[in-house]
């Protein structure tokens, strides 16, 4: 199995359009015309990181962070980013980075800090705006559930935890077809009345390209007509960050033991107890302050995170326990999402959890 077959089914799982602006998401180098040797996931593809996947036989590494991000103008060795890409180039290895796309999706990060906690009726702290597309067709009766099935089929009519989502009314369409044509119904030079559907449907905008391939597939008419429309409704299950609760209320202190226990961290630091008990947690892997305000209007109790500077622990104003867990430890876990993804879908070839850690803070 080549490497572009398995990129092809992670950026469906989750797309590359879902990352931030300023992020560096995909393949980072190498060639992805190789066949899998091996796949060794981690948080940082550093490049101890790199050498255990060479003594691992694995020629694809799937990291968390990407190890280029801001742009580079010359490679030789200086920094540690630079003797990776080096290393990886040497010894034929890819590297391929999944950051801010899976913190962003449902299934993602935030998904997998809620599963190690406890948590339930999950969803979106801040959803995303400007990522649906309503796109409407017109196509005779008797094909419209055809064309439909096709726009399901290419991930179109999602609508939170439904699927198959349409508005469908009938009228009259008319048309002339011209000399050069091949119409469908109706004769050439001559106007043609057509009983048709409209179909209304939604589809994220990282899959425009699909959807509409299959609309062109599906639909009967030689020239289709198809209307977009930019949505600036929120996206429900793509954003920064996730809220749920847990079945019953916890005081603080068994809060934190819960979270220092579960998360495997060493120390938190956090905000004076509020005097509450944790029922309802907002959460965020990596850095996660600008969501503060979102998590308090979202009335959680506690807010998990990790980055916080000493200035912003203030602005919890007594609402809500801040609890600052540290970066690598609230993302330690996300490589376990890409071994079940990749493990459910493929067997042809090892998926391995790096052994090395990479986190660059100690505690004394």
């Amino acid at each position: 199995m080549k490497i572009k077959e398995l990129i092809a089914s992670l950026e469906e799982f989750c797309p590359l359009g879902y990352q931030e602006s300023y992020d560096n998401c995909g393949l980072i180098s190498g060639d992805k015309e190789k066949n899998i040797t091996g796949v060794l996931l981690c948080l940082d593809s550093t490049e101890d990181v790199l050498k255990e996947a060479v003594k691992r036989k694995c020629n694809l590494v799937i990291a968390h962070h990407p190890i280029l991000f801001s742009p580079i103008k010359k490679i030789t060795g200086k920094t540690y980013a630079e003797r990776a890409i080096i290393y990886a180039i040497k010894h034929g290895l890819c590297i391929y980075a999944m950051h801010t796309n899976l913190d962003n999706i449902r299934l993602g990060v935030n998904n997998k800090i809620a599963e190690k906690i406890g948590l339930s009726n999950l969803s979106i702290l801040s959803p995303k705006h400007g990522l649906l597309r309503k796109l409407v067709t017109f196509c005779p009766v008797n094909k419209a559930n055809e064309v439909r099935t096709a726009l399901f089929a290419a991930g179109a009519g999602k609508i939170g935890n439904y699927d198959e989502c349409s508005f469908n009314t009938e009228g009259i369409g008319t048309f002339k077809a011209g000399e050069n044509t091949k119409p469908h119904v109706g004769t050439k030079h001559k106007q043609h009345s057509e009983k048709e559907e409209r179909i209304e449907t939604l589809y994220p905008l990282p899959i425009e390209n699909k959807v509409i391939q299959a609309l062109l597939k599906a639909h009967p008419y030689e020239e289709i007509a198809y209307d977009i429309y930019p949505l600036e409704i929120p996206h429900p299950n793509i954003g920064s960050g996730m809220v749920g609760e847990f079945e019953k209320a916890i005081n603080e202190k068994d809060f934190l033991s819960l979270l220092k226990k579960n998360m495997e961290v060493s120390c938190i630091r956090h905000t004076p107890f509020t005097g509450k008990k944790i029922k309802r947690v907002a959460i965020c892997g990596g850095s996660g302050s600008f969501l503060l305000p979102n998590a308090i209007n979202s009335s959680a109790d506690a807010f998990v995170t990790s980055d916080f500077k000493y200035h912003q622990f203030f602005d919890a104003e007594g609402k809500i326990l801040i609890t600052d867990i540290g970066h690598y430890e609230s993302e330690q876990f996300t490589p376990e999402i890409l071994h079940h993804f990749i493990k459910e879908k493929f067997t042809t070839f090892a998926t391995l959890i790096s052994k090395t850690s990479t986190n660059p803070v100690n505690y004394y």
